[in-house]
């Protein structure tokens, strides 16, 4: 039994420079810190002579030999079974679980390998969190662990990057693959030719309980397809918009601001830096933020937040508050009306971690 989990993440500042082609031409920046919510992956290998297991045959569904590679997404709920074979074909099932196999065997293995894979994550793909790149991660993470392959961090977060956005052709940065590799607060940079540097952030621990004490997260019940998104954004940049453009570099600014914050303990600043980002984050495009959205984020200023955002790429999933001074807990009740759900956290130091029972 191989495991594996990978954290999920919040972007505090700079989110959107990471894309390509905006990050090409004139350089990302995002801080981003892990938190304690999870993708997960679990390899059970079957015999190397095909056969499977009998307690596979009625798991969930029939699954007769010789099929022997098994796709099991739990929280999904979804299960298929497939011919051992190099390629897994695309077919909008699973198809992200698909992609890690076959760049594993196609990269490293150069023959099938006969398994049950499961995966679970603790919030649903479109909610801001980073949830796919992060469960690629998880997958690549298990495999690694499996075959012994020769990884890295930097190895993983990239061929995670690339199974998805060249394999996949998905649009979206780079920041998700390469925070939930790495884990805890990291200062990222991002230039062309996909080249990325993670600077980890040392900070003090009474920084980061009353950063995780002050900071709500919000879930307002709702995913949005990230890519269509990303793809607005993109054609600004490729169109030379200049609002879009400048909103883009006010956002880099931002993560510099954010890092000496969180670094020298301005904590009074986040909020402020927050709602800074968030004025120019809807400048980006015009599917980030909807009525809706707005309402909440005036809501909770109105009862005490100084700042916050939308988490990922916008449009829905999840928002975060900056409630300073005791005030999350008017805004708490201030919110309750909208029928969101707000989730416990911690902010964790760990990246991808695997092990094998």
């Amino acid at each position: 039994m191989i495991h594996s989990k990978a954290p999920l993440r919040l972007g505090l500042a700079g989110g959107g420079t990471d894309v390509s082609p905006y990050s090409d031409i004139y350089g990302g920046a995002i801080l981003n810190a892990t938190i304690s919510m999870y993708a997960y992956a679990v390899i059970e290998p079957f015999e190397e002579n095909g056969s499977i297991p009998r307690k596979y045959y009625n798991y969930n569904r029939p699954c007769a030999c010789p099929n022997n590679i098994i796709l099991h997404s739990i929280d999904r709920e979804e299960y298929y079974c497939y011919d051992l074979n190099n390629f897994i074909g695309y077919d909008g099932n699973l198809d992200l679980i698909k992609s890690v196999y076959n760049r594993i065997v196609k990269d490293f293995t150069k023959k099938p390998l006969p398994f049950k894979l499961s995966t679970y994550a603790d919030a649903p793909a479109g909610s801001g969190l980073g949830t796919s790149s992060t469960l690629v991660v998880a997958i690549i993470g298990a495999f690694a662990e499996w075959l012994k392959l020769p990884l890295g961090e930097y190895d993983i977060a990239h061929l995670a990057y690339e199974i998805e956005r060249k394999d996949l052709n998905m649009a979206g940065g780079k920041q998700d693959q390469y925070s939930a590799t790495f884990g805890g607060f990291n200062f990222m940079e991002f230039y062309e030719k996909d080249n990325v540097i993670v600077n980890p952030l040392r900070i003090k621990r009474e920084y980061i309980n009353e950063l995780q004490f002050n900071m709500l997260l919000y879930y307002l019940g709702t995913s949005r397809l990230s890519s269509e998104i990303i793809e607005s954004q993109i054609k600004n940049v490729r169109s030379n918009n200049e609002k879009s453009i400048e909103a883009m570099h006010k956002l880099k600014e931002q993560a510099a601001l954010m890092k000496e914050a969180i670094l020298k303990g301005k904590l009074d600043d986040i909020g402020k830096i927050l709602n800074f980002g968030w004025k120019y984050k809807k400048q980006m495009t015009d599917c980030i933020s909807n009525p809706l959205i707005d309402e909440i984020y005036e809501t909770a200023l109105k009862n005490g937040a100084t700042g916050g955002k939308i988490t990922g790429a916008g449009g829905g999933g999840f928002m975060m508050f900056y409630c300073p001074n005791g005030a999350r807990y008017s805004v708490i009740k201030a919110l309750q009306k909208f029928g969101g759900e707000f989730r416990r956290y911690q902010f964790t130091d760990s990246g991808l971690e695997t092990w094998n029972i």
